[in-house]
């Protein structure tokens, strides 16, 4: 028999509608989960998968759970093969079988057509606490997994459509905070949502003729990506980059050593001679290295791609257990998702002679610091990951400067700000300033994206700040590309009321913090793209008018001459600055 060649516009129309689906869930999740991470920071991903757990479509909030939940599915499928039946809900967050971070928990619904399992909803949402050692999650004092969280492997919270009161009893005894019980609820109403959105479909295609559909979308992305690396020139190449701090030992790095290999339409990265997992937090388990990848890779191709299984066919991973890409059980991982700064570095590097205007001049290495306490003013403990302050600049490229204040490449802007009245109502923080930090960008023809330093005053008792990133070191810094120059470095201070001031290591926990003491943290600009003195007079004119630049800067940086009072453009002192220079 024959078989039917699928309509094409059917299958652009079905890729919409699964694409619209998992829109539909995450709206769904911003009305109703209660965390700020959750509700404004928006640091969690929706999406549909196959019978076999192949993605068909995803909403990702932010970019690094791009390939969160297509590996958790698909060990949900092999853990329970046949015991899956309609009306059950399943958690998952282990790292050692899918999971991409401890505290990002998945809930899995399948979705039946009759009997048949043809489908799951899932959402992956970042928790505010997972128990362990430490509230909140992120614990650099962590030598092993158990120090780090609750490990919840693939476990049916709901069976045949009633609630295990025991699982779930037992989990949410683990875990500090409410709010996290009510926002795995909200992900449960999510997976709802994509279930009936699901059946709606089969309604209206029928389950054979969709199965048919979603196979020949499979093909179409596959041959869309394989075109992208089809013209990228054969050959192999090379990029590497450095994370600093294990955590344990002062001064060590760990080297990320990426070969690029491109053969026709097929693309093998390979990350063998990466440094070993280090005793501490500061490694990734295999997902979160392979979301770091595939985020990167999709920057460097054609934009609007679906997201779905077949994106992955072309595209091969090499990535040896044991190192701290992918980290061998049990060690610490917490850390993994933000290596991805690090990661996209050394992409960058190799794809810059093969795609020298695809790539972007570094981003700002991602310093997060996440305090927790008791607010007096209800009486009632709080935990927040601070995603006001930690948000620094992107890259500049071709033809654009970076993006201000956009935050981590893992993010990509996903993770928004805080608005500043709810970041002082959730916590018992008064905020002192929060704006663009003038010089931090890299100077270049395309400059970077400008960080921000924040200050507020912390009124919290018995607060624990806990440090994770770096940047703080020279070599972190953005880098520039082709000439281009570096962003600033990152720092966080806190000054105690007594007046003392104490600089905050990349990884520690600060214990004991006196209410009154005020917080201060530069995050930096992003790597500058290009000769600096090729970027026209009128720009940098206009960036230190902006305030962008500092009038000194422009002279030392572009060889613009401006007068720091008036704002006046020097033409003499300019054309013989850059004159010298030529």
């Amino acid at each position: 028999m024959k078989k039917t060649k699928p309509d094409p516009i059917q299958v652009s129309v079905l890729q919409r509608r699964l694409k619209s689906i998992t829109e539909e869930m995450g709206l769904t999740l911003l009305r109703t989960t209660r965390s700020p991470i959750l509700n404004e920071a928006r640091d969690f991903v929706t999406g549909l998968y196959d019978a076999k757990g192949q993605m068909l479509e995803q909403t990702e909030y932010i970019p690094v759970l791009a390939f969160a939940l297509q590996p958790a599915c698909e060990n949900v499928l092999r853990f329970f093969g046949d015991d899956i039946h309609p009306g059950d809900v399943i958690l998952h967050n282990d790292v050692f079988s899918g999971g991409n971070q401890n505290n990002d928990v998945a809930v899995f619904k399948p979705i039946f057509h009759g009997r048949k399992l043809v489908a799951w909803a899932a959402c992956k949402g970042h928790q505010a606490d997972i128990g362990g050692a430490v509230r909140g999650g992120y614990n650099p004092e962590a030598r092993e997994v158990w120090q780090e969280a609750l490990r919840i492997p693939a476990v049916k919270i709901h069976e045949r459509g009633k609630l295990r009161r025991d699982v779930w009893n037992l989990i949410f005894a683990n875990i500090r905070l409410r709010i996290v019980e009510e926002d795995i609820k909200a992900q449960i109403g999510g997976c709802t949502v994509g279930e009936r959105g699901f059946k709606q479909l089969i309604a209206r295609f029928g389950e054979r003729k969709l199965a048919g559909l979603i196979g020949h979308l499979f093909d179409s992305a596959e041959k869309m990506v394989r075109k992208e690396i089809q013209a990228i020139p054969d050959g192999l190449y090379r990029g590497e980059s450095w994370a600093f701090y294990d955590g344990v030992t002062d001064g060590t790095k760990m080297k990320i050593n990426l070969a690029v290999t491109i053969r026709g339409e097929a693309v093998t990265f390979d990350f063998s001679g990466s440094s070993a997992q280090t005793p501490g937090f500061v490694n990734a388990p295999y997902s979160a290295t392979a979301s770091a990848l595939l985020l990167t890779f999709l920057m460097l191709i054609k934009p609007d791609i679906p997201h779905n299984a077949g994106i992955l066919r072309p595209i091969r991973i090499v990535n040896p257990e044991g190192s701290f890409l992918n980290a061998r059980f049990p060690a610490a991982t917490t850390f993994g998702n933000s290596i991805t700064g690090p990661t996209s570095d050394a992409i960058f590097r190799a794809f810059s002679l093969a795609l020298p205007k695809m790539v972007t001049a570094g981003w700002n290495r991602f310093l997060g610091f996440a305090v927790s306490g008791h607010d007096p003013r209800h009486n009632a403990p709080y935990v927040d990951i601070l995603f006001l302050s930690l948000k620094g600049g992107s890259g500049g490229t071709w033809m654009a400067d970076g993006y201000d204040h956009i935050g981590l490449i893992n993010c990509a802007g996903g993770i928004l700000a805080q608005d500043y009245e709810m970041f002082e109502i959730h916590d018992p923080h008064f905020l002192i300033k929060h704006e663009y930090l003038t010089d931090s960008a890299g100077a270049g023809r395309w400059r970077g994206g400008l960080g921000v330093e924040t200050e507020f005053v912390m009124r919290g008792e018995d607060a624990t700040g806990v440090a994770f990133g770096d940047g703080v070191e020279e070599e972190a810094r953005a880098f520039g590309f082709f000439g281009g120059k570096p962003g600033w470095k990152n720092a966080i201070t806190l000054k105690f009321p007594d007046g003392k001031e104490r600089p905050v290591k990349t990884k520690e926990i600060v214990r004991g913090i006196p209410a009154g003491t005020v917080f201060r943290q530069l995050a930096g600009g992003g790597g500058g793209y290009g000769e600096p003195f090729e970027r026209p007079i009128d720009r940098v004119l206009e960036d230190v008018r902006n305030g962008v630049i500092s009038a000194e800067a422009a002279r030392r940086d572009y060889g613009v001459a401006i007068d720091p009072d008036s704002l006046v453009l020097q033409k003499d002192a300019t054309e013989a600055i850059r004159k010298a220079k030529a």
